[in-house]
């Protein structure tokens, strides 16, 4: 796998297709934990805990488990009707074991037509694990594309590894397995080709900057503060979308945008995006699909 360094002034500017301006990506991120893991070691479950000191995976952490769990049995649903009223969808990811065990969720999606992407099989069992055999890394790539094909009935557009920790091997397998594109990398606010031995695939960039994971539990932003910093975020991407399409994502979490006390920051801000006509509520495919056929007319040395 490589990709181009390709600064902005050396780009030709992006122009997204039907006129519109700014891209708008707000994902959930649908994922699932076990409740222990075989072995003494330390289970890091993809993201911040509630409580610190992690327990061994193989000891039954009550209190992490059941926070995170909380966005399967409340925050998902509230966060669904939040979209409903606003009348604007998501691209949401899912980890294809939540398939197995919270098939309700998937279905409540799938009712809706939004975008389902694989991310990866259960949100603990990092790729990362696996670099060192890709032969291990491509099975349980395997078994995740295996689940979610079975679930969503059909094969996943792309994919978003947990806790964005893939390899330098991934690209290359699920190039291999026919998708698309790949969510794991923050480096831009465009897309851009990546290419492998399989062929190009689209990066589309995610944020941790722009991240309940962020802004709520690392900073500790009140819901005014989130909704003032989301706009400011829009606002100015917008503005420089003038000369440039620019891709603006927003990363959320069940379990933590979910609450009713932090609700009002994601209802408002989508409310406030829905005013302008001309952002582009896309899919991670509608984007892929466009990038492939239109990237050399914004960045033309890549080497497809």
């Amino acid at each position: 796998m490589q990709y181009k360094f390709v600064p902005p002034p050396k780009r030709k500017p992006l122009i997204w297709p039907n006129g519109k301006r700014l891209v708008i990506q707000v994902t959930l991120n649908l994922e699932y934990w076990d409740m222990v893991k075989e072995g003494s070691e330390p289970y890091y479950a993809g993201g911040p805990p509630a409580l610190p000191d992690p327990m061994p995976g193989n000891i039954l952490d009550v209190p992490n488990y059941s926070w995170r769990e909380y966005g399967q049995r409340s925050g998902i649903w509230r966060l669904l009707d939040t979209f409903d009223e606003a009348g604007v969808p998501s691209s949401c990811t899912l980890n294809a074991k939540l398939c197995l065990e919270r098939r309700e969720i998937v279905e409540a999606v799938k009712e809706r037509g939004w975008e389902l992407v694989c991310h990866n099989y259960e949100q603990g069992d990092l790729l990362t694990n696996y670099q060192s055999d890709p032969v291990a890394e491509e099975a349980l790539i395997d078994s995740a594309l295996q689940v979610y094909q079975e679930a969503v009935g059909k094969k996943s557009p792309g994919w978003l590894s947990s806790s964005l920790r893939s390899t330098p091997n991934t690209p290359e397998i699920i190039a291999k397995k026919g998708m698309k594109f790949i969510c794991d990398y923050m480096n831009d606010e465009q897309p851009y080709i990546m290419d492998t031995r399989y062929g190009p695939i689209v990066a589309i960039p995610y944020s941790i900057e722009v991240n309940d994971f962020g802004f709520f539990l690392r900073r500790n932003f009140t819901t005014t503060q989130t909704l003032e910093m989301l706009k400011e975020q829009f606002d100015q991407l917008y503005e420089e979308s003038k000369i440039t399409g620019k891709l603006m994502s927003v990363g959320l979490h069940p379990h933590v945008s979910g609450h009713p006390f932090r609700i009002r920051a994601i209802r408002d801000f989508l409310k406030y995006v829905k005013t302008f006509d001309d952002v582009w509520w896309a899919s991670r495919e509608e984007i892929a699909d466009w990038y492939l056929e239109n990237h050399k007319t914004h960045i033309s040395n890549s080497n497809t």
